[in-house]
């Protein structure tokens, strides 16, 4: 070993970077390595991240960029093209596959106010003269994809962000919204959320605004002096019922393909029921400043310099939208490094490519840096490296109208997927900042790990350490900061949706990560014409170090997975984190007046099974990682049992109301979209008082935390025979 890489790494573990869990203080130990790999994992990693340059980052960034791409035109097959180009050109193995999936594009689109005065909303975003993309030919109308077709007239009522929440109010204040049309306000929810609570309460119509205390002038200096949302800027995006299915709408659970079976748009259930469009707070005022009716509370009003009232009326509006219902193609990015050793392995790693418009941020920040990863692992390649598992690079298409390409790519492959992949990483946008990180408990000890050795670009420290000054300067109180210092590893969040890593955790039940680097920088240009390549570099990662740093995590991430000998699955902190989940039920549980008796007793008997199993599993995984990798046999059967506990979490029947979703930890909330419901089947159940549903739930969670610790058990003993101890 050289003597000065010993020493500098020995401060380094000195100045208090994060000790692995189970290695003592050896701060050479990498989970899943025997200690006479090390040495050789740490040297090809330093190579790799020699590789990606911000220069290369740059220049794929302002390729992709130039024209608007989005799913469904020919700029997102242009995209597909030049990325199977670089890859090919890198020599990595790559090709197309191509889906197709029901696409409206608008025909008509129109807002009027009617009374009590007139007006008519432009719905369309200026060009700045400051930047040239921002007048591109080819741009995609403001809409909201899967909005109903319809010509309705309506009073407004103005309901806030239009949550579940809002409604309670509006019902408190004796409003009703049936038979009116609903102006809405971005955030708070995911956007297909706003039209599908409106339409179950009787509403024709669903107007959608960006207000300017949330992304716009209350934020900071808008286009073109700052980075915020200008009075005509529009937020874009799907409002398919994803907590439903994400996909194509017509092919749930099947992929979409030309010639398949699909279902008929009757029979869809993720299509909007009535019309919706997004306007920008400039269209909006001159609606909002004539309703009448009471003032609304004070968290409902926004930065606009008028009085914010509820209704109904006195203003009266008309929309009109029709669209072009067609199916349209897709394209999917796949390249594929075979593994030396074990290549029905897998591990995935992919990046959306499609945008609403040119998406410098969203997502071509992200996406670019999975094309930096796969350059640097080509030329690891070439120097003789050989990962033990197959690493396969996915750039998506159609992620914006409801993770389209991910999940049709999923759903045709997926027997061989359930059975081969290890783990799913995701990527989308990347700014400037730290690391954020939702995920599989069971990879929070790796992940956090990983994070002990990538360097910051700003501090030139840790990762890690960055990230854990940035959560203590966040927290509320000491005991919260102290909290912070002594966990030995960084909390990740629970994935709910929102990306592509939905189909594999949520449907297929495969571990997986979400990661990307976020934070430091602010901007009000999601999904508009202004999330440009001008915007990007002069707001948010302007010297792409950021985007550099996102490469040498996933690149370090996908070595580690594919070349350790026993995967670094961890189970500790999956039960602890399950534990607290359980803690947060039983109390809304007891909270309710007249509540059905729940069995917490058995769903805390069944975990207490599976942490018994976690912490045998971590006495036994340090025994076994003390010996010699050539001692050892064959590790196949053992690295297949770790990699299957997170399918014994899935649940065949799936969850109540949506049997897409079959993960029983995590899933998006059925009324929060995007935001995590964790074991979502009792929590929900519990929030609609369903309380036959609730207890056939907790049954289900009882066998499935019973099941995990069945094989987390069955993967100790084989352990325990390791190197003949």
């Amino acid at each position: 070993m050289n003597i000065c890489r010993w020493i500098v790494l020995t401060v380094i573990g000195l100045l208090g970077l994060f000790i692995s869990p189970g290695y003592g203080q050896d701060q050479l130990s990498i989970q899943g390595f025997f200690p006479d790999e090390v040495e050789q994992q740490f040297q090809w990693e330093e190579k790799f991240r020699m590789s990606p340059h911000p220069d290369s980052l740059r220049t794929f960034m302002r390729w992709i960029t130039e024209e608007p791409h989005h799913a469904g035109g020919p700029g997102s097959k242009k995209v597909a093209e030049y990325i199977l180009a670089k890859f090919r050109t890198w020599g990595l193995d790559a090709n197309i596959e191509t889906f197709e999936a029901l696409m409206p594009m608008p025909l008509e689109r129109s807002v009027e106010l009617i009374a009590p005065e007139a007006y008519t909303a432009i719905l369309k975003e200026p060009a700045i003269l400051e930047d040239k993309d921002s007048s591109d030919e080819g741009q995609l109308p403001t809409y909201n994809a899967y909005s109903a077709d319809g010509d309705v007239t309506g009073q407004l009522v103005y309901v806030n962000y239009g949550v579940p929440g809002d409604y309670d109010i509006l019902d408190e204040l004796g409003i009703d919204v049936a038979g009116k049309i609903v102006i809405v306000r971005y955030g708070g929810s995911w956007r297909g959320i706003k039209p599908r609570l409106a339409a179950d309460r009787g509403a024709i119509g669903c107007i959608i605004y960006s207000d300017p205390a949330d992304d716009g002038y209350g934020k900071g200096d808008i286009l073109p002096e700052g980075a915020y949302r200008p009075w005509q800027g529009v937020q874009r995006g799907s409002t398919m019922d994803m907590p439903t299915y994400p996909g194509d709408p017509l092919s749930p659970g099947w992929a979409s393909e030309p010639g398949g079976k699909k279902l008929t748009m009757a029979e869809a259930k993720t299509l909007v029921k009535i019309p919706v469009l997004p306007i920008s707070y400039g269209d909006a005022m001159p609606l909002l400043k004539h309703i009448r009716g009471p003032v609304a509370p004070a968290s409902w009003r926004g930065g606009l310099p008028i009085t914010y009232h509820i209704g109904p009326g006195p203003s009266t509006v008309r929309v009109n939208l029709i669209f072009d219902w067609s199916v349209r193609p897709l394209y999917n990015v796949i390249a594929r490094i075979e593994g030396s050793m074990y290549p029905d392995e897998w591990i995935i790693y992919g990046n959306h490519h499609d945008a609403w418009v040119n998406g410098a941020s969203d997502p071509t920040s992200g996406n670019v840096s999975l094309m930096e990863t796969g350059r640097g692992l080509a030329q690891l390649l070439k120097q003789g490296w050989r990962p033990k598992r197959t690493i396969i690079l996915a750039s998506w298409d159609a992620e914006e109208w409801g993770l389209i390409g991910s999940t049709e790519w999923a759903e045709k492959h997926q027997d061989e997927l359930r059975e081969k992949t290890i783990c799913y990483i995701n990527s989308d946008s990347n700014g400037k900042g730290w690391l954020r990180i939702g995920g599989s408990h069971t990879l929070e000890r790796f992940i956090t790990e990983v994070a002990r050795d990538i360097k910051d670009p700003k501090t030139g420290q840790s990762v890690l350490d960055a990230l854990k000054e940035r959560l203590i300067s966040q927290a509320d109180d000491e005991e919260a900061t102290e909290k912070i210092r002594m966990r030995p590893t960084v909390a990740i969040s629970a994935l709910g949706s929102g990306s592509d890593y939905t189909v594999f955790v949520d449907y297929l039940t495969i571990a997986s990560l979400n990661l990307g680097f976020g934070g430091a920088g602010g901007g009000g240009v999601y999904h508009s014409v202004y999330d440009s390549f001008d915007w990007y570099t002069r707001f948010s990662d302007t010297t792409f170090e950021y985007g550099r740093a996102l490469s040498h995590t996933t690149g370090t991430v996908l070595m580690r997975l594919a070349g350790a000998s026993i995967l670094p699955f961890s189970f500790v902190e999956s039960a602890e984190t399950i534990g607290t989940y359980l803690d947060e039920i039983e109390a809304d549980h007891k909270k309710i007046e007249g509540a059905t008796k729940l069995d917490f007793p058995g769903l805390r008997h069944a975990l207490d099974t599976y942490r018994t199993a976690a912490d045998q599993y971590d006495k036994a995984i340090q025994t076994a990682l003390k010996g010699n990798s050539r001692e050892t046999s064959n590790l196949k059967p053992i690295n297949t049992l770790l990699y299957k506990t997170e399918r014994a979490f899935g649940y065949n029947e799936g969850l109540p109301k949506r049997d897409w979703y079959k993960h029983q930890i995590y899933a998006p909330g059925l009324d929060t979209g995007y935001g995590v419901k964790t074991i979502p089947g009792v929590r929900e159940g519990i929030d609609r008082r369903n309380w036959d549903e609730t207890r056939r739930m907790v049954t289900v969670v009882i066998g499935v935390l019973n099941t995990v610790a069945k094989q987390v058990e069955e993967a100790t003993g084989m352990l325990k025979q390791v190197g003949g101890k």
